[in-house]
């Protein structure tokens, strides 16, 4: 039985600069570094998850261009396994699964972007499959969101959906309290 971190869509979009910036980017680009350094230093496996839009108008993640590429603080080391992913589950039609299988994973640590889209459905999709999952809060970042003319900010969609998530389909913990229980 093992342990895996799973890094879900840490990619260039979604810092300054990129077509999709979130709110926080830098700073839990940041925290998933030192998780992953963590796992590292462990020898703990470690995946990388890439999206790649493929709809027609896509305004982000687009084919080739650099807001792809996984950003340069969670860059994947040789023999890491890239899973590239069309969809916001990273599970579907895509080898994520069988991966996981190979490496006889049953317990996942998530950390990632967009918390209300990827994170939300991945982390759904986990649970559904069998997986224990723990999913590190301040590791996620998302954006502002607007429906029937009122704004919710960013810091109240990440508790929203962290606050949804915790207990049901994941643990969710600060990244402090997961590097504790490591000690």
């Amino acid at each position: 039985m093992t342990k895996a971190l799973l890094i879900i869509d840490i990619q260039n979009d979604y810092f300054a600069g990129g077509a999709m910036q979130l709110v926080g980017s830098e700073e839990a680009g940041a925290v998933a570094a030192g998780i992953l350094a963590e796992f590292r230093s462990r020898e703990l496996p470690v995946i990388s998850v890439q999206h790649i839009a493929t709809g027609a108008g896509a305004k982000f993640f687009r084919p080739g261009t650099a807001g792809a590429e996984i950003h340069p603080s969670v860059a994947p080391e040789p023999g890491e396994p890239v899973i590239v992913k069309h969809f916001p589950n990273a599970f579907r039609e895509t080898e994520l699964r069988e991966t996981l299988r190979t490496i006889d994973c049953t317990e996942l640590v998530v950390i990632g972007m967009m918390t209300h889209m990827c994170i939300d459905t991945t982390v759904r999709a986990a649970k559904d499959l069998g997986f224990n999952v723990t999913l590190i809060d301040d590791a996620c970042a998302t954006k502002d969101l607007t429906h029937n003319g009122r704004t919710t900010s960013a810091a109240d969609v990440q508790t929203s959906y962290m606050a949804a998530i915790d207990g049901s389909f994941a643990n969710v913990v600060s990244s402090n309290d997961f590097l504790a229980t490591l000690a």
